[in-house]
This record gives structure tokens, C-alpha cells and sequence, in this order.
């Protein structure tokens, strides 16, 4: 259960595979970089706050991670589907939101029942980014991670339980394999959620995204979903290690569809992606 595990969502390696004559996914889609290149920059929390964070909540969050990756190894033994390990993965999660004093809402909910089956894309901001997606989002669904962490103890030993996707990046036949489980996933009926940026943002702006998510949601033929984080960048930035509590919100934009696209769109439909969720974070970020 660590915020890494959905970082293997995407990857810079190209993807071109010889035996086959469709389209492959680019490995990045290039945006024009911000003029101002610290325009999130977060404030460190206060003196009392970093330290109740060093003495009780990181210590806290420590133990809660630890008893409930043990529960959640132990219903691995019988939970072949890894939807009780998902709800497992869920009491985790908002038990670390309580413990950082930061409530989360989520705008936009409805969307998020029209088209439950989907590939839902979301920025990537701070490691408290995957707790609350897990806390909040109303529906069980798998993440992409990184084929190493599957060797790590414990870490790998949930992954591989819990039916999660492995990302195999070291050649582009094994990247577009690991694609292709995903579009399997989905076709299963399981939603895939994931970070198309492939890391945390250093300074809270939008990063170049890759277009391996749309190149799934094109090939299940499902819609691919916007969502916005705002706030966990401000809770906890990265190379910061004290929270700074807040409200956050979950933004859901309007589903992107996918009908009628082939592979080749899938350069266009990321482009759609990330002008979604950039216009979403700069408008909340700016009233916030």
C-alpha cells in the first residue's frame, strides 16, 4: 500500500512492437513546460506541526501500514478476486486521512456513476495521493505498478493477491504486454485507476503526461475519466516528512469517450486529459 505502487502507470520507453501493424502507444506527450517553474510552491508547516508529525502521526500511519498490510496479506490466503484486500486497502487508507486530520470530498460524483467501468487518470501530487483515492472513490478497482515491486516482501506479496497489474518496462513488447493486462482488466469489469504522469510533482505543476492510459481506454473501448487532487500537494509535498492538514478534494471531470477511437488517437486523447485536469487544478487551486 504505498503511494509508488501506481507509479508504474506509465513509462518513457517507446512503443513500437514489430509483429503487429496497429498503432502502439507514444511514450510521452509533450507540453509546453510553465514560464514561472516553482508556481505551487508549498509552505512548510509550523514548528508544532512538524514535530506532532515526527512524535504521533507519522509513527501512527507506520503502524496502521503495518497491521493492515499483515490483515491484508492474511485475507490474500483465501481471497483469490482481491476484492477483500480492496476493502482492506480502503479501512488503511481512511484511517491514515483521520489520523492527518484532513477530510476529503469528492465534485462530481455523479460522474463517476455513469461510466463506472472506465479508466480513471488523476494527477499526481504527494504520497498521501493514493490513500485518498482508495478512502474515497465508491467502487472497487485495480492500479498499474511497477513489475519490482512485486520482488519486494510484503509489497509484492499484496500486489500479486490482490490482482493488481504489473508494468514490465524493460523492453517495448513486455511495456505493451503489460498495457494489454490492463485492457484485460478492464474488460473484466474492474475500473483501472492510475497516475499517466509516472511520479510525484516536485513543485505542484501538472507534468508531462504519457499515453498509456489512453491507449487502454481505447482498446477496452471505455471512457477515459479526469480526476483532479487538490490539497495533497499542500499536505504533504514531496522530500517533505511533516503534514500540514487541510481539506482535499477530489475532482471528477467529465468522461472522456473513447467510441470509435483507435490507437492512433492516442496522443489526442491525452492531450484532452491533460488540458482537463490542468484547467481543473489551476481554477480550484486559485479559489482555494
Amino acid at each position: 500500500m504505498n503511494d509508488s505502487l501506481a507509479d508504474g502507470a506509465a513509462t518513457n520507453k517507446n512503443d513500437s512492437v514489430s509483429q503487429s501493424a496497429e498503432p502502439k502507444p507514444s511514450p510521452t506527450l509533450t507540453v509546453e513546460e510553465p514560464t514561472d517553474p516553482y508556481p505551487f510552491t508549498s509552505k512548510q508547516p509550523s514548528f508544532v506541526l512538524r514535530w506532532l508529525s515526527y512524535l504521533v502521526a507519522i509513527p501512527l500511519i507506520a503502524l496502521a501500514t503495518a497491521g493492515f498490510g499483515c490483515i491484508s496479506l492474511l485475507a490474500g490466503l483465501w481471497d483469490k478476486s482481491g476484492r477483500q484486500q480492496h476493502a482492506i486497502a480502503r479501512q488503511w487508507a481512511r484511517t491514515l486521512l483521520l489520523i492527518s486530520l484532513s477530510p476529503v470530498k469528492i465534485i462530481g460524483r455523479e460522474k463517476l456513476q455513469e461510466h463506472e467501468t472506465a479508466v480513471y487518470a488523476s494527477n499526481h501530487l504527494s504520497y498521501m495521493d493514493t490513500p485518498v483515492l482508495f478512502a474515497k472513490l465508491p467502487f472497487q478497482f485495480r492500479i498499474l505498478a511497477k513489475q519490482s515491486l512485486w520482488k519486494v516482501p510484503f509489497i509484492g506479496w499484496y500486489l500479486n493477491r490482490s490482482g493488481q497489474v504489473p508494468v514490465d518496462s524493460q523492453s517495448p513488447r513486455s511495456l505493451v504486454a503489460s498495457l494489454n493486462r490492463g485492457v484485460a482488466t478492464v474488460k473484466q469489469g474492474l475500473p483501472l485507476v492510475l497516475f499517466p504522469e509516472g511520479g510525484r510533482a516536485a513543485t505542484g505543476q501538472l507534468q508531462t503526461m504519457m499515453s498509456g492510459c489512453a491507449y487502454m481506454a481505447i482498446k477496452a473501448q471505455v471512457p477515459l475519466v479526469p480526476l483532479t487532487l487538490i490539497g495533497t500537494y499542500e499536505l504533504l509535498p514531496i522530500h517533505v516528512y511533516a503534514l500540514h492538514p487541510r481539506p482535499i478534494f477530489i475532482v471528477v471531470g467529465d468522461p472522456i469517450p473513447t467510441v470509435g477511437l483507435s490507437t492512433r488517437d492516442a496522443d489526442t486523447l491525452t492531450q484532452r486529459l491533460y488540458g482537463s485536469i490542468s484547467t481543473t487544478y489551476s481554477q480550484y487551486s486559485q479559489n482555494g
